[in-house]
């Protein structure tokens, strides 16, 4: 077998770490591949590495700094209520139950400024609304969706766009992390995040995803991490993420 370079980041929680074990092992079975799931340094770290077998990126990286290095494999399907097949959208939170417009002035949180759903789908809600690009106070940078929520929450910010799959499992695995929030707004759909290779060859990715996807072994890991499909869109489909920033006013975040 291969011993591969690989890691799943973006919906690592503690909580379902031992499912992404599980599900990667699979994929890397049907794939004959060998190799454990990195998780050291950054979460980009490794999408920097030409020896990368297998990943998930955000959209916005994908489509913007790490354009013609990643390649495609497929996107999954999450089954939580935001989702639509492999597209998903933001939730956009505050503390209370606001029109959008009345948030002016307000400090909002994200969890970096290279996220679709975290800084560019709050742009998508909150753009249309400002004048010159002036709206917001200037933004708390958290790091990570669940900080952007705990910001809001304590009031060190006021307003945040939070991934529909992160929502969902903060649903399942950590309620309290909801509890004083207010859904106000969603953001509109786009191309879920994507896997993604660098040194792997895409064709048996994604015929080992696909397998992984129908593996009965592998059911309690896919329901634990909310994954019901899988869906190879045309690449130019991701380029959605590009014409949606190209539209929006001005917004300083």
């Amino acid at each position: 077998m291969i011993a591969a370079v690989a890691s799943l980041p973006m919906y690592d929680w503690p909580e379902v770490q031992s499912a992404t074990d599980a599900f990667w092992a699979g994929v890397a079975r049907h794939a004959e591949l060998s190799g454990r799931l990195s998780r050291t340094g950054s979460y980009d770290a490794l999408w920097r590495n030409p020896s990368l077998t297998f990943s998930q990126t955000c959209g916005y990286p994908f489509t913007h700094e790490f354009k013609g290095l990643l390649k495609y494999i497929g996107t999954p399907h999450y089954l939580v209520d935001g989702c639509e097949g492999a597209s998903y959208r933001s939730i956009i939170f505050a503390r209370e139950q606001l029109r959008p417009r009345d948030l002016k002035g307000a400090r909002p949180a994200v969890n970096s400024r290279d996220s679709m759903s975290g800084f560019l789908a709050l742009k998508a809600v909150f753009a249309p609304l400002a004048g010159h690009g002036e709206f917001f106070a200037p933004a708390l940078v958290s790091g990570g969706h669940l900080n952007s929520m705990a910001a809001v929450r304590e009031g060190r910010a006021d307003v945040c766009a939070i991934d529909a799959v992160c929502v969902g499992l903060a649903r399942k695995h950590r309620p309290q992390d909801l509890d004083g929030l207010f859904e106000i707004a969603r953001s509109p759909v786009v191309p879920g995040l994507p896997y993604v290779t660098r040194a792997g060859e895409v064709a048996p990715l994604r015929w080992a995803v696909a397998a992984a996807l129908a593996d009965s072994e592998l059911a309690e890991a896919r329901a634990a991490l909310l994954i019901g499909g899988f869906s190879v869109l045309p690449e130019e489909a991701y380029g959605q993420i590009l014409a949606l920033e190209d539209a929006l006013p001005p917004l300083n975040l």
